[in-house]
């Protein structure tokens, strides 16, 4: 796969996919663009990276190259507000990093489709998508490159204000397979949406959605009001799995998803479901098939999952 500082990788992905309808059968095929969105193993992978390179760390500049990506304030005030302060801590919640510094303000930052933080300066073909450089004392700095502008940086007092609607931590210990029941007794929509849904759980994408439901060996259709209890226990304990293979793999480098000094997560290759449509499942033998739910790309085996 191509890195940071030679050639970037394809921006989309054109794939033939087919439509399931909401009465099951399969609608007219038709072609969409596939981006994948760093999840919560990456985000949390790229927060454990940043650690030891910002954390206690001076900002001495807010340089705002597109003011798109800041949002609620112009780039003169984001830089007048942010010079000077100290970074106290990262934290995550979902898919957002949380870069606590002091005066208590909040710099959250969501990479969107393309985003990346990355520690030291990108490769000169990217220049261009550099969005925001922040100068910290004693380092070289800190880049937002993102080449899509789907990404997102707020400064706020209250980080609630922002990240108060997600739903709970999949691999905090109050996730529960009982917690899980819980929520799902208000749901009747088809599961692979619900996954991909905020503010049901936070941190779970495409990937960890698919791997996560091969695992508890559910099909992505089932809808959330059908499941029995034994089956939500597997779902539970599928999205823990499912999210903790990818985290001790660094997260998955397809697309644009890059570590902070520009090294890729290793994940993409033990994937057992994910854009291996065709491919032998990894549990039966069954050809993985690709279906469109939601909108998004998704793959299972019909042989294992019910």
């Amino acid at each position: 796969m191509e890195t940071l500082w030679g050639d970037w990788p394809t921006l989309t992905h054109p794939v033939r996919l087919t439509m399931l309808t909401e009465g099951g059968r399969e609608g007219p095929p038709l072609t969409v663009e596939a981006y994948v969105m760093p999840e919560m193993p990456e985000v949390e992978t790229i927060r454990r990276d940043l650690l030891p390179h910002v954390v206690g760390r001076r900002i001495t500049d807010a340089d705002v190259r597109w003011p798109g990506t800041v949002q609620g304030l112009s780039p003169t005030a984001f830089r007048t507000r942010l010079v000077g302060l100290r970074i106290v801590e990262i934290a995550r919640r979902g898919k957002y990093f949380l870069f606590h510094v002091s005066g208590g303000w909040t710099l959250i930052v969501h990479l969107g489709m393309t985003g990346q933080l990355l520690t030291r300066p990108p490769a000169e073909r990217a220049q261009a998508w550099i969005r925001v450089a922040l100068g910290l004392e004693g380092s070289r700095g800190l880049w937002f490159v993102d080449p899509r502008k789907f990404g997102r940086i707020y400064l706020v007092e209250d980080p609630e204000s922002i990240v108060g609607r997600l739903g709970p931590e999949p691999l905090e210990d109050r996730f529960s397979a009982r917690h899980l029941a819980e929520l799902l007794e208000r749901r009747r929509g088809v599961l692979k949406p619900l996954l991909l849904n905020q503010s049901f759980v936070a941190g779970v994408g495409n990937i960890y959605a698919d791997e996560a439901l091969f695992a508890a060996r559910i099909r992505p259709d089932r809808r959330a009001d059908s499941l029995r209890p034994a089956e939500i226990v597997r779902l539970h304990r599928g999205i823990r799995r499912a999210l903790r293979r990818g985290l001790k793999d660094a997260g998955s480098s397809v697309d644009f998803y890059r570590r902070p000094d520009g090294g890729e997560g290793s994940h993409q290759e033990n994937f057992l479901v994910f854009r291996r449509t065709g491919e032998a499942c990894p549990r039966c033998g069954t050809p993985i098939e690709r279906i469109v739910l939601g909108g998004r790309s998704t793959h299972f085996c019909p042989g294992c999952q019910a």
